[in-house]
């Protein structure tokens, strides 16, 4: 049933030549909507026709919900605007902002439930579960269970953060209903007036959800660490090109979910003319941006791969930083002549909290440079990745 709809959607927006991603983000957020109205309108007549309180605040979860998909739709509507004069990057980046106040509405309404779970805790009060009740409660949890399995697959087919969010709402909304569902059966076996405390674990559970959630949505705003299967990708490519020496210095910014930009420095043999190099760089580009959706920028590092001199003196550099932690690595190692003083210049990649300062690996490449190689002054630029 969900993979028919998706693919006769998909079908109905290819004939029409639509964006793809933001008509099916548009189409989550309408299904959404009404699924979520019509939970939320009548778990409230029931909770209000019971008297239970934790039912009130599944159907207010289910608002929230209701609003959330509102937001989803706004979000898919701008982030599917293209680039302009203001925004050259695009829009994509508003999905988490849509994201965001989703987030912060669910942790409200979280709190606002929580307050009134305390009043029932100190006033207890009878629930009432007829079988109508008792009908609805159970036709709810598989709506919820049909949207979270809809939203999952909906989501894998446009990459979406977004979506994957909302699936995994609906599927703890299940949860939150069965605990309904428990509580009032258990009322009903004991006795027992246990509504405010279920009433009260359902908001500490929605409190928790939207704090994540929150939390979540400021990473990507910020700028979260790329997924490391893209990392490898990447580098995967950059390893195969044959003609190159090798690489360095990969960044990688997103705009987006599906908006990607990355820079590397490539390290070429410096007897290639600039046409040569160009003609070279322009074909990793338009590879990267064809076979990988990245819209990559390169920087060229020529190696003199053939002066003897030259060779000793990176092999040398390269046994002394191994020495000192296996995990640095050097990159652009290059001889300059400053006045009277002769200077080996070189790049040192250092992982996060590595134990030695910058200052400390400078004074021990130094000694090892005047023991090993000769009267050399040392001159190092550190780079610090995240992305080893």
């Amino acid at each position: 049933m969900i993979n028919f709809l998706i693919n006769r959607f998909e079908t109905s927006q290819q004939k029409k030549k639509t964006d793809l991603r933001s008509a099916f983000g548009s189409f989550a957020g309408k299904v959404g909507l009404v699924s979520n109205l019509l939970l939320f309108v009548s778990k409230l007549l029931i909770g209000i026709l019971s008297g239970s309180v934790s039912i009130m605040a599944d159907a207010m979860n289910n608002l929230s919900d209701t609003v959330s998909s509102i937001l989803t739709l706004v979000g898919f509507y701008i982030s599917g605007k293209p680039a302009d004069k203001e925004h050259p990057y695009g829009h994509e980046r508003f999905e988490y902002i849509s994201g965001m106040m989703v987030s912060v509405l669910i942790t409200f309404v979280g709190f606002q439930f929580f307050s009134t779970s305390i009043e029932r805790i100190r006033e207890p009060q009878s629930v009432s579960v007829t079988p109508i009740v008792l009908i609805i409660l159970v036709l709810s949890i598989l709506i919820k269970v049909w949207q979270g399995v809809f939203y999952q697959r909906v989501s894998k087919k446009i990459n979406s953060n977004t979506l994957v969010a909302a699936s995994k709402d609906s599927f703890n909304d299940v949860y939150t209903t069965i605990t309904v569902l428990v509580s009032a059966g258990i009322e009903g076996a004991t006795g027992l007036r246990i509504d405010g405390y279920v009433g009260l674990l359902i908001a500490c559970y929605i409190i928790y959800s939207g704090l994540q959630l929150i939390r979540e949505f400021i990473d990507e705003l910020m700028g979260l660490r790329p997924d490391q299967g893209q990392i490898d990708l990447m580098k995967d490519y950059l390893s195969a090109v044959p003609e190159i020496v090798g690489y360095h210095d990969l960044l990688i910014h997103q705009y987006g979910p599906n908006k990607t930009f990355a820079s590397v420095h490539i390290e070429i043999d410096d007897r290639w003319n600039l046409t040569m190099a160009h003609e070279r760089i322009d074909e990793i580009e338009y590879k990267f941006r064809k076979q990988l959706g990245v819209d990559l920028v390169c920087h060229i590092d020529p190696v003199n791969l053939y002066d003897q001199t030259q060779q000793l003196i990176h092999q040398e550099i390269k046994k002394m930083v191994k020495s000192i932690e296996a995990e640095l690595k050097v990159h652009d190692i290059r001889t300059l002549k400053h006045g009277e003083d002769e200077m080996i210049l070189f790049d040192l990649v250092v992982p996060a909290k590595f134990k030695l300062s910058e200052k400390e690996i400078t004074d021990e490449i130094q000694r090892k440079t005047l023991e090993k190689i000769g009267n050399y002054k040392v001159k190092i630029t550190f780079d610090h990745t995240y992305l080893l």
